[in-house]
């Protein structure tokens, strides 16, 4: 069986498409995309705008909304506003996390919100609030966006822009007295009082929660462009990629989503069956060796030359959860020549028990980078078991990498969010499961359609 061209396979839905419409059905909405969530952070005038400014310039066919922290600042009383020189501007307290965690939840789910607008020179928010869209990317940027967990907690990527104090001192009084209207004393006053006890004291040590820190601001070329790259990457992603970090889906091509579709479609046949899923093992095997450490090493070609590449560290093996799991260990040894491979066997207990039966593991697997072999992942129970089982023997969880073929929404969250150290790449996600714990739309019984016991 060979997969129908593309082009056919296009003509196909644009009929479909057309033949919906002239029945007057409307067409299903898209699903609904996942934002990427940006928190940028910084001291004071240390080039936070300048780097949002640079990253949003640059992101050329995404939709992109930057929403400022400053917009959340409480108005001020009157009785605050007669002294407003006592008043920390740079104090946690000094905004309304409350109504910001509000708005960025609304972003994320898709709906549109309305922030702030916040007048520096009354110190209150103005009548006409800022619509604000739901778009591809969220940046929002602020001193203290990296130090509320909750707010953290919204964010795909955190940013720190380190930029030298001096210089932020220089660029704050500039700002302050050009824009805001005040006089350089009353600047440095604040900055002597306020800015600076409060920088050291809560958004210096936010620092550490940074995936990125950017030195020199907007200044760092190369820093920018490596975020917009990375921006980019996630942007193509399933969406559950964005929420977990150790989740790799391996790059879909119409080869990949050809063999997809043979192993999936009821009517192939198991030698079919056998060698298609072969393949895309085998995709799987490669794609995990490349999250596994290398060292540098120089060679001497037949040229003479000098070649400087890469050579695998050892201590790898493989453990491959009873049945269907042994299907994945011909690919595996087909790359590594030797490997040991070990074997677990677990047994279903009602809708999530998951009893261990039997476990067959290299004595020395504590010091091994181990793959996990499961070609599909379901509701999750026997990986999260298994995984259980090899930290148990002394498995480091950053040392454990676990290859499906196809996995639920389900499964990724209870193996993801409990294994965060723990890598898992597999080569689609699937819509979800259904009554039976069984993955939709799936490809059946993979252990029976591979074996033959069906």
């Amino acid at each position: 069986m060979e997969p129908e061209p593309v082009a056919a396979l296009a003509n196909g839905v644009k009929d479909q498409y057309f033949s919906l419409k002239s029945q007057g059905q409307r067409a299903r909405a898209p699903p609904f995309k996942q934002p990427f969530v940006i928190g940028v952070a910084g001291g004071t005038a240390s080039g936070k705008t300048t780097v949002c400014n640079m990253i949003i310039s640059q992101m050329h066919h995404e939709s992109v909304v930057l929403v400022n922290q400053d917009s959340f600042y409480h108005a001020l009383s009157d009785e605050k506003l007669q002294n407003v020189h006592e008043y920390n501007f740079d104090h946690p307290d000094a905004f309304n996390t409350e109504l910001l965690l509000s708005c960025m939840e609304q972003l994320k789910l898709g709906q549109e919100v309305s922030i702030p607008d916040y007048d520096f020179k009354s110190h209150r928010s103005t009548e006409a609030a800022c619509k604000v869209n739901p778009s591809d990317v969220i940046i929002l940027e602020g001193i203290l966006v990296l130090h509320d967990p909750r707010v953290r907690d919204l964010m795909n990527m955190k940013i720190f822009v380190d930029t030298d104090s001096d210089i932020r001192l220089a660029r704050r009084i500039q700002r302050d007295t050009i824009e805001r209207g005040r006089d350089i004393q009353g600047v440095l006053d604040q900055y002597d009082r306020f800015v600076k006890p409060s920088f050291d004291e809560f958004i210096l040590p936010s620092k550490k929660f940074a995936d990125v820190i950017i030195p020199r601001g907007g200044d760092n070329d190369v820093a920018i462009d490596l975020i917009v790259q990375h921006i980019h990457t996630k942007l193509g992603q399933h969406n559950l990629c964005k929420i977990y970090a150790n989740l790799f889906v391996i790059t879909s091509t119409f080869q990949i989503r050809g063999m997809h579709t043979l192993v999936r479609d009821v009517r192939t046949r198991k030698h079919d069956f056998v060698f298609y899923a072969d393949r895309l093992i085998r995709l799987v095997v490669e794609h995990g060796l490349g999250h596994l450490p290398f060292s540098e090493k120089q060679i001497t070609t037949p040229t003479g030359s000098v070649y400087t590449g890469v050579v695998f560290r050892k201590r790898l093996c493989g453990v491959s959860i009873i049945r269907s799991g042994e299907s994945m260990e011909n690919a595996l040894r087909a790359c590594c020549k030797g490997i040991k491979i070990g074997k677990i066997l677990i047994h279903g207990e009602g809708n999530s028990g998951r009893q261990l039966i039997y476990e067959k593991l290299p004595a020395d697997i504590s010091s091994r980078h181990v793959f996990l072999l499961d070609p599909v992942l379901a509701s999750g129970n026997s990986a999260v078991k298994a995984i259980t089982l090899l930290l148990s023997k002394g498995v480091p969880e950053y040392n454990i990498i676990f290859l499906n073929l196809i996995a639920a929404p389900q499964g990724i969250h209870a193996v993801c969010k409990r294994f965060p150290k723990m890598k898992l790449v597999t080569s689609e996600i699937d819509a979800s499961l259904d009554e039976n714990a069984r993955v939709i739309p799936g490809m059946g019984e993979f252990g029976d359609r591979y074996f033959g016991t069906d």
